[in-house]
């Protein structure tokens, strides 16, 4: 079996970067435990907190599940052209201390997708992305773009998806980078 990690980028209630992970979840393949994990309750990054007290817990708790998992799913906001503080954040401090990086982080598979309410789906968060992934040295997956415009379109009220075609996309993703996640580190 594949694990799989995924995490919203999102803290809002009813969004749709957390509706996208919950239908990555339900379309994964059978052969893979698809595991979702939130940021929610992370601090902004401080180097006095970090000095004083060490990793807060629920940043220690997120590495452990990040190590664990066989890849890890990035599903992300657009804020202004560009990845969203609160995401970046959390990588930030998922990151401390840097000797940790390569246990939590290295050669892991990386897949990004993201939805927005825009008409450029998330294209230019996931570019911004990549920089960061560079640096922790995981093994990012390109094989399939999923970056979901105008997303008050794209999913109900319950937060389902409502279009059979991209319900076929997030079903082809998820399975292709299920694949590439189980293939060698």
């Amino acid at each position: 079996m594949t694990t799989l990690l995924g995490i919203a980028g999102s803290l809002r209630r009813g969004s749709y970067n957390a509706a996208l992970l919950r239908a990555l979840r339900e379309l994964a393949p059978a052969s893979v435990i698809f595991e979702e994990a939130s940021i929610r309750g992370i601090p902004v990054y401080d180097g006095d907190i970090e000095a004083e007290s060490g990793l807060p817990e629920p940043v220690r708790a997120l590495k452990e599940r990040i190590a664990s998992a066989d890849g890890l799913v990035l599903v992300t906001p657009e804020y202004n052209n560009s990845l969203p503080g609160p995401f970046k954040n959390a990588i930030d401090w998922l990151s401390r201390p840097p000797a940790d990086i390569p246990r939590v982080f290295g050669g892991r598979a990386v897949a990004l997708c993201g939805a927005t309410l825009g008409m450029g789906g998330t294209n230019m968060a996931q570019v911004a992305w990549l920089p960061v992934l560079r640096v922790l040295g995981v093994r990012p997956w390109l094989g399939r773009l999923l970056a979901v415009p105008t997303a008050n379109k794209a999913f109900d009220d319950s937060g389902g998806l409502v279009d059979e075609k991209l319900r076929e996309r997030v079903r082809a993703f998820i399975a292709g980078f299920a694949e590439f996640a189980a293939g060698p580190r």
